[in-house]
């Protein structure tokens, strides 16, 4: 008999296609049968060794989450009710070109530091690994979740050039480019990039060409963090367009926001740069949070000069009296290129966490507020706080514009990415609310999606993208990943005054057809493993 039979679920299986009643059966971690209107025809009904009341939730795939910075947490909190209890069965990570693999012992103490501000030091993890498919080895040990692994472009630079602002020598490209290929055969879907991160900053566009060349030649996408968001952006979306063109790389971009004022209603602008693109011929998707406000390190929006050489250098620049004022002024003046070109708004950076819990007075404040009430310039508590926490702080910024939000969640190569930071007192709600907020704010309260149109968002479409042929659908012989929610009450529960308040209307979460959320609550079930590459036919 078979395991699982889920009775009368309105089905919205991820095609974009009309929901539909069904009775929906489950073994063998898999679907295994679908049968529609069971009840209606009156013909004789699945059995199995347990049975569900789905009356009134819908089942649909599991969501997937196309940018997610769990990279420690899955191995730290084997609850990852952050994730699971969202409807989330799939997380892509190795993002914005910093991650954990590959590395040797200098790059991983080097990348350790420069992303404590979203993953933590660390200190509580055994890095067993060095290559990337010893990490996804690590993974299959057991998580919440599954999870798919960008290699971070930036990290494999630290390994083959350092952390320093130069071109690569013939040699280190040839190193790099092993590098990538090594991470795609050993199971990587992909490779990201952050362009306003140092060292993968530092690349230049030839550079990048030949390591997406690289990925293409194994079915793999170029997921880019590109070098602006801000004055710029509409200029650093055609260079990825352009770039991946002349590679021959599928295009994925990465939280594909159109921020700060001086980009307020102009996403129109981005959505007919993709439209011409796809038109000539190029393979482009895109994710988003549905939110306005941005999140980031506060070392992040220092100017790339600033950053060179690695976190230990920044702190010393930090505490030279002269570089910091260079670096105040390119901050509030010039526009650094870590704050995509903008001059900084000291009152729209809040501080969302911190490292050491001394500071802890920091968090939930703007830099200006904090300044205010030290009597000082927001300059002189940016970097006091930068330095006293050793580059650690993480911000949210509040710079995004909701008509552009919405627009662009419009679009029919867009999927959803939370860009979750799970770090800190006041992380961004998007990191425990973005899948239910989609579906109770967008989809039922403000009708800017239909339901059936955002399910396809956040399953089908990512899976396509991640060339997943049993993924992302609920059909017969797909994976079991699957999650059953309320159409009237699915709502994120996290806000940005209590962010890690778990949704509500999620009863049940399934991963490989084992109950990882049941009647509302974690199990301890951990069948999560790391999702490979499918080789190309």
């Amino acid at each position: 008999m078979e395991e699982l039979v889920i009775r009368d679920a309105d089905v919205v299986d991820g095609s974009g296609a009309d929901a539909y009643r069904a009775d929906v059966v489950v073994d063998g971690g898999r679907v295994t049968s679908i049968v529609k209107e069971a009840a209606a025809a009156g013909c004789q009904r699945p059995t199995a060794r347990r049975e569900l009341d789905a009356e009134g939730l819908v089942l649909s795939p599991g969501f997937v989450d196309m940018h997610a910075h769990s990279d420690l947490a899955l191995l730290r909190d084997p609850d990852h009710s952050a994730k699971a209890a969202q409807g989330v069965t799939l997380e892509v990570i190795g993002q914005d070109g910093l991650s954990y693999a590959p590395v040797d012992d200098r790059t991983l103490g080097e990348v350790r530091r420069a992303i404590a501000g979203w993953n933590g030091p660390g200190d509580d993890i055994d890095f067993d690994w060095r290559t990337v498919g010893e990490y996804l080895d690590r993974l299959d040990r057991g998580i919440a979740v599954n999870a798919a692994y960008l290699i971070p472009q930036g990290t494999v630079r630290a390994l083959a050039v350092g952390w320093e602002d130069r071109e690569a020598t013939p040699a280190e490209l040839g190193r790099m480019r092993r590098l990538v290929a090594e991470g795609m055969e050993q199971g990587a879907v992909g490779m990201s990039s952050g362009l306003t991160y140092t060292p993968g900053m530092y690349a230049p566009d030839a550079e990048l060409t030949e390591l997406c060349r690289v990925v293409a030649s194994y079915g793999g996408y170029y997921c880019p963090h590109h070098r602006s968001y801000g004055a710029g952006a509409l200029r650093a979306y055609e260079e990825m367009v352009a770039l991946t063109r002349e590679a021959g790389c599928s295009l994925h971009l990465a939280h594909a926001t159109m921020n700060f004022g001086v980009n307020k209603g102009r996403a129109p602008e981005l959505l007919a740069l993709l439209d011409e693109a796809l038109a000539a011929g190029s393979d482009i998707s895109l994710d988003t949070y549905p939110y306005t406000p941005g999140c980031t390190t506060l070392a992040a929006v220092l100017p790339s000069w600033a950053s060179e050489g690695g976190p230990e250098k920044t702190l010393g620049r930090l505490a030279d009296e002269d570089t910091a004022e260079r670096i105040r002024h390119h901050l509030e003046v010039t526009g650094s290129d870590g704050c995509h070109g903008v001059p900084v708004e000291w009152d729209t950076i809040e501080i969302s966490g911190v490292g050491d819990p001394a500071l802890a007075d920091f968090v939930g404040r703007t830099i200006r507020e904090s300044a205010d009430r030290r009597r000082e310039a927001p300059w002189a508590t940016a970097r006091g706080l930068l330095l006293a926490d050793r580059l650690a702080p993480t911000i949210l910024q509040h710079v995004g514009h909701e008509e552009n939000v919405r627009a662009i969640m419009r679009h029919r190569v867009h999927t959803g990415g939370s860009d979750g930071i799970l770090q800190g007192a006041k992380p961004h709600p998007r990191a425990y609310g973005t899948f239910p907020h989609y579906l109770g704010h967008y989809v039922r309260e403000l009708g800017v999606l239909s339901l059936e149109e955002c399910v396809a968002h956040l399953t089908s479409r990512p899976a396509a993208r991640l060339r997943l042929p049993d993924r992302g659908l609920v059909r017969e012989g797909y994976k079991a990943d699957l999650v059953l929610f309320d159409p009237a009450t699915v709502a994120a529960g996290s806000t940005f005054a209590e962010p890690r308040t778990l949704p509500t209307g999620i009863p049940h979460v399934l991963v490989d057809g084992r109950f990882v959320i049941e009647d509302g609550r974690r199990t301890d079930v951990l069948a999560g493993r790391a999702v490979r590459r499918i080789p190309p036919a």
